[in-house]
């Protein structure tokens, strides 16, 4: 049986995903690979995965996809690890580089930007050093493991997933597991399982995963992280599509929640 090729975010923050499934039964029976958000983006849209732990701003772009499990990365308020970092307020700053690791970062900045703070700073893309370039009135969107070391660093930092819950109401999605095609159920089962379990052995990865400077892992899963895929977080989920959708030429494509 071939195996099923999965890639994931390289991130701490998937890390009690990572582990669940690595140790659960299904290890033998995956291929796994990390890799950037946006380069698990476009593994699972160039079908060169059969699974990706995804960025959601991928989905439109998918001619069909399915949530194939109950956990995903996201938050409850603040998620600590999404911000847009400045010397002076978002209102004063002339343009703003969008993180080249993002796709959903970089599209809930855009949508944040224009319908909940009303602000058109120029968006400039952003390469490998771009972070000696945010400063005077030039912000940057930072995500994951590097904005661990810009603590304290600018006086001005805006948390995106908090952003969108003063905005919405709603939590926020930043990546699920989506396929392209149905899986089988048994192995969606099994799936499932192994996400549970990693999360229950958080209290045991702090012990055994080397943790930045100053920065407190299991806060950080429990507190800032939120793994379960419940029913706000899909509705958050629909939402940030519809946005996304109002700001496009297509509409986005019919997707089926698995299982």
């Amino acid at each position: 049986m071939d195996k099923i090729r999965i890639t994931a975010v390289s991130y701490l923050n998937t890390k009690p995903l990572l582990y669940g499934l690595l140790t659960s039964p299904l290890a033998e029976y995956i291929d796994l690979a990390l890799d950037i958000p946006s380069e698990c983006a476009r593994k699972l849209r160039d079908g060169e995965v059969d699974l990706a732990l995804t960025p959601v701003a991928v989905l439109p772009e998918l001619p069909s996809w399915h949530l194939v499990s109950d956990y995903c990365i996201g938050a409850e308020g603040a998620v600590k690890t999404v911000n847009i970092y400045g010397e002076v307020p978002l209102s004063e700053m002339d343009a703003i580089y969008l993180d080249h690791h993002s796709r959903t970062s970089v599209a809930l900045t855009q949508v944040l930007l224009r319908d909940f703070w009303h602000l058109q700073p120029r968006l400039l893309p952003a390469q490998e050093g771009y972070l000696d370039q945010i400063k005077g009135r030039t912000g940057g969107v930072v995500i994951g493991d590097r904005t661990i070391a810009l603590e304290g660093r600018y006086p001005y930092v805006y948390d995106l997933s908090e952003a969108w819950e003063s905005f919405t109401g709603l939590p926020f999605v930043f990546a699920a597991w989506v396929s392209t095609r149905p899986l089988d159920p048994a192995f969606t089962t099994a799936f499932n399982q192994a996400m549970a379990n990693g999360i229950a052995a958080i209290p045991k990865l702090k012990l055994l995963l080397p943790s930045p400077p100053n920065f407190d892992l299991e806060t950080y899963f429990t507190q800032f992280i939120s793994y379960h895929l419940d029913d706000p977080k899909r509705r958050a989920l629909d939402l940030f599509l519809q946005y996304l959708a109002a700001n496009a030429t297509i509409a986005p494509p019919t997707h089926v929640n698995q299982p």
